[in-house]
């Protein structure tokens, strides 16, 4: 094994960054916003998530695949750590994230979270991710997972899920 000294606190940003959302595959941690920080310390490496939501059922096998990924690539030592403050946001999406989401057949969030922001825009319509549609309707506010809506596009009839802006 290498020592975290070998290598760059960089180096290990950019392994960890390689490990996928569990839950939506196409999307890395770094694309979901959920890799907060990277630290070296001597030998050790220490992530920080911080999951979509406080209950988040991907948390535990995201970071086990972050500790796989950085032992698998040479560190020794590493750490995972969770920290729920700052809340997580869907404004740490990334742009390329967001087009994979659509490209997933998932409309991304759109528009900026209200938080500290003063009044909360109300949405008119989501975009069909198949057609690209905005006659689409929400069926039910909980999708495939919590952070997710079920809509149908009334244009193409389509299922499709929507990725709330948290």
């Amino acid at each position: 094994m290498v020592t975290a000294t070998a290598f760059s606190r960089d180096h290990a940003w950019t392994i960890a960054a390689t490990v996928t959302d569990p839950e939506v595959p196409v999307l890395t941690i770094e694309d979901l916003g959920v890799l907060r920080s990277v630290d070296i310390d001597g030998t050790r490496v220490i992530v920080t998530l911080t999951p979509t939501y406080s209950g988040c059922p991907a948390l535990d096998a995201m970071r086990d695949d972050v500790v796989l990924a950085l032992t698998a690539a040479g560190y020794d030592s590493v750490e995972v750590r969770t920290t729920l403050s700052p809340a997580w946001t869907t404004d740490w999406m990334t742009d390329a994230g967001k087009h994979k989401l659509t490209a997933y057949g998932i409309a991304p969030p759109s528009g900026r979270s209200a938080i500290g922001q003063g009044p909360i825009r109300l949405r008119i319509a989501v975009k069909c991710p198949r057609c690209g549609s905005l006659d689409t309707a929400e069926v039910a506010r909980f999708g495939s997972t919590s952070c997710k809506a079920l809509y149908e596009c009334r244009a193409c009839l389509e299922p499709f899920d929507h990725f709330k802006v948290i």
